[in-house]
């Protein structure tokens, strides 16, 4: 299955909607830390992955967090993960 950029965008959209309500990533550059730009703690970043794992029906192991750590990040290791999947 291949996913969209704009489609894999609003999945990351959706699971951080769910840890941070508040948050409008319109405003948010693909190439920044989203720990910093949307002032979420580790615990609401651990969240947002256990969003996307069940969102996708994937498991993300630790070690690719990193690669989620920005929103453009985000999108293309979702596209990955949809793909192989």
């Amino acid at each position: 299955m291949t996913m969209t950029p704009a489609q894999a965008r609003q999945r990351v959209a959706e699971a951080l909607a769910r840890v941070a309500p508040e948050i409008d990533l319109a405003d948010v550059e693909d190439d920044v830390d989203l720990r910093e730009e949307l002032d979420i703690d580790s615990m609401d970043f651990r969240r947002f992955v256990i969003e996307l794992c069940q969102a996708l029906a994937v498991d993300i192991p630790e070690a690719d967090y990193g690669r989620l750590a920005t929103l453009g990040g985000a999108i293309e290791y979702v596209r990955e993960r949809v793909a192989s999947a």
